[in-house]
């Protein structure tokens, strides 16, 4: 059975209405990004923020209305809760320079992850320093260990999880209402990348971002992890400030290459997590030297020590330094991690040191120690 048009998705939206206006949400122009892959439907209805708790049972009514639509398995739709701004006169505008109930906020609760035990962010503060590459190999690496790990893809606007570890599939939904993560290689993950095709670009604005990465958290069935990798986004900006704010980071991974241009903008990822109280556990120094496969001959090519040295500076750890290497470009573009298909290869283990310092840092963040089962052998 094939997949619902978009415009069958918009009639069957168009029976709905605003529990306040009455009004259909498609002619109050309240649906927006519909993404539709195989039988997976997604978008968002854009709302006031002040009504985002009141208007949840109308994004459940979404969801289910769709869902029943022939050819579909799962919808997932998000609230924007983008704030429209107050007309002039409007009693509840807020004074210039102040801030009054149409400005106010609510301080979001935590979204709660039964049965993970710690959740691990790796950032970077620019793009194009191998963050994806780190924060696969550092998830499968803290498995090799034989912890239970996870992984969200929370970069949306170019999601990679999906290529670097060779997972299929779409996530299932048992009940309608939570997803099941793909499953690849013993990792259970969440990725846009599952949902939409890879080469659909998705121009999503801001709190489109922010729902999808609340739902792909809360509304998924992790079960029971010792980690949570979370594989954020370049940069400082909403994304980032979502997982900070709205999620229980143990702590964060800071991912720089050696030049001063790369240190600079790992800087601000650092003062961004200390501003919002997320513990930094260390910076890794990726990219750090290039060994000639013919000669074995060393060369920095983008200098080298500079985050080490930017570690010292800001008073966190210098976790690792991995290598520019030929094999992890290769095994990453053909979804081969390397902890699974090349365990003793000198660059797994660069990334197992990089696991074992960042399971230390959380078991002495969280105080107790972690069950450590003998290592897990792939064949």
């Amino acid at each position: 059975m094939s997949a619902p048009s978009r415009d069958e998705i918009l009639a069957r939206l168009r029976e709905i209405r605003h529990p306040k206006s009455g009004r259909s949400i498609v002619e109050l122009g309240m649906v927006s990004g519909i993404v539709i892959r195989g039988s997976n439907v997604g978008f968002a209805l854009e709302i006031d923020p002040a009504e985002a708790e009141e208007l949840e049972p109308l994004r459940r009514a979404c969801e289910e209305a769709v869902r029943t639509l022939p050819g579909v398995t799962s919808c997932t739709v998000v609230l924007t809760a983008e704030r429209r701004p107050a007309a002039a006169g409007d009693p509840g505008a807020a004074p210039a320079g102040g801030s009054g109930p149409a400005t106010a906020r609510r301080t979001r609760p935590k979204i709660a992850l039964p049965g993970v035990r710690a959740v691990v962010a790796v950032a970077s503060g620019k793009g194009g320093v191998g963050k994806s590459t780190t924060a696969v190999n550092l998830a499968y690496g803290l498995r090799s260990l034989g912890w239970r790990v996870g992984l969200l893809d929370a970069d949306i606007y170019g999601p990679s999880v999906p290529r670097m570890t060779g997972a299929r599939g779409r996530p299932t939904s048992p009940d309608g209402e939570k997803l099941v993560p793909v499953e690849s290689y013993g990792i259970s993950m969440m990725s846009v990348g599952f949902l939409v095709d890879e080469e659909t670009p998705m121009i999503w604005r801001g709190p489109m971002v922010q729902g999808a990465l609340q739902q792909m958290l809360g509304d998924v069935l992790w079960g029971e992890l010792d980690v949570l990798v979370v594989d954020l986004p370049p940069g400082t900006g909403d994304a980032q400030l979502t997982m900070a704010q709205q999620v229980p980071l143990t702590g964060a991974v800071i991912v720089s290459t050696p030049q001063d241009i790369a240190l600079l903008d790992a800087r601000k990822a650092i003062n961004m997590f200390r501003k919002v109280d997320v513990p930094v556990f260390g910076i890794v120094e990726n990219m750090s030297y290039f060994l000639c496969p013919h000669c074995g001959g060393r060369s920095d090519i983008f200098a080298h020590g500079g985050a080490r040295a930017c570690a010292e500076r800001y008073g966190v750890d210098f976790l690792a330094e991995i290598p520019l290497d030929l094999a992890i470009r290769e095994h990453a573009d053909a979804g081969r991690p390397l902890a699974v298909f090349a365990p003793e290869s000198p660059q797994a283990q660069a990334y197992l040191e990089l696991a074992r310092n960042v399971r230390d840092r959380i078991e002495a963040q969280l105080g107790r120690p972690t069950r450590r089962p003998p290592r897990i052998r792939y064949l």
